[in-house]
């Protein structure tokens, strides 16, 4: 089952990505994307009250523990600050596949901190899913213009943290208990949005944006924090059975999924999104996606070996 959590990421992630790109293009243009992060860190606090209400043993952990795993909702907050800062200056689709790099540094954090060895099958299986979505962002036409050192530099710094704050995670929720751990991440990211809104040129942006578009501000982008949330919850409840290095490699299939729908789009509502469908575009990504497929079945078979 570890398999059906780790997907619910990547497939709420893929339709999140479409969503955060054009509510950067936009209603965030102008504005900081800090302020963006006001809104995750909004949503995640009104999960608290629900939390500690269904778990009462939410304050039980030492205070250098609770420390420790708001850290790590902090650091998934800086996370999602860079890959916000990379996708205002780029297409969603360019900045996908950079989501890759989170899963390299997984497997050496996992190592270090929870001592994941993985084995050559699960390694093999890492390493196809790896190829399979570097090979379908491949060709990409305009793909080398957008990867700018900037956007690159960011990303890479979306990955190191991201996997830092799945690592911490793990790391407490199989000690402790999951829900106990959830509620001190979004406590760190609730406190991520707090400090935000300390900085007056944030606060002013925020309220100035709060007025001149409440619908959108509070509908599109409301749904659109669920969905990221669904889609961590499924990821970090999937790591607790597996190797939080398999689950990083199967969460990052993202990209195929941010193809997938940005093809839907470009059929279907062209003003959206616009993929290459050409006949060769097309047999590429065909390829890309039996190899990530293979991946995952080699990555689920070594699990349960």
């Amino acid at each position: 089952m570890w398999l059906l959590y780790a997907f619910s990421g990547p497939v709420l992630w893929a339709a999140s990505t479409h969503i955060d790109k054009y509510l950067v293009d936009r209603y965030f243009r102008d504005s900081d994307t800090a302020v963006l992060m006001v809104f995750t860190a909004f949503i995640g606090a009104l999960a608290l009250p629900v939390i500690a209400w269904a778990q009462p043993d939410v304050f039980k952990p030492p205070a250098w523990a609770i420390g420790v795993m708001a850290l790590s909702g902090l650091f998934y907050m800086g996370a999602m600050l860079f890959y916000l800062r990379a996708i205002q200056t780029t297409e969603a689709s360019v900045i996908a596949p950079l989501f890759q790099a989170s899963t390299l540094f997984t497997v050496l954090l996992a190592w270090l901190v929870l001592d994941e060895a993985l084995e050559w099958r699960q390694l093999g299986g890492v390493g196809l899913i790896f190829l399979g979505v570097v090979a379908l962002s491949a060709g990409k036409k305009g793909q080398a213009k957008a990867l700018k050192p900037g956007v690159v530099l960011l990303m890479l710094g979306c990955g190191l943290v991201m996997s830092l704050s799945a690592v911490l995670f793990k790391l407490f929720a199989l000690n402790d208990d999951f829900w106990i751990t959830t509620f001190w991440n979004f406590a760190g990211e609730a406190l991520f949005g707090a400090a935000i809104l300390t900085v007056p040129h944030y606060r002013r942006q925020f309220v100035a944006l709060f007025r001149k578009h409440p619908g959108a501000v509070i509908g599109i982008n409301g749904a659109n924090e669920l969905i990221n949330l669904g889609g961590g919850l499924g990821v970090r409840y999937a790591s607790l059975f597996a190797p939080v290095a398999l689950v990083s490699a199967v969460s990052s299939t993202v990209t195929l999924f941010v193809f997938a729908f940005g093809l839907v789009l470009t059929l279907f509502w062209p003003k959206a999104a616009k993929e290459d469908i050409s006949r060769g575009s097309l047999i590429r990504k065909f390829i890309a996606a039996l190899c990530v497929t293979a991946g995952v079945v080699l990555s689920d078979a070594g699990a349960g070996h």
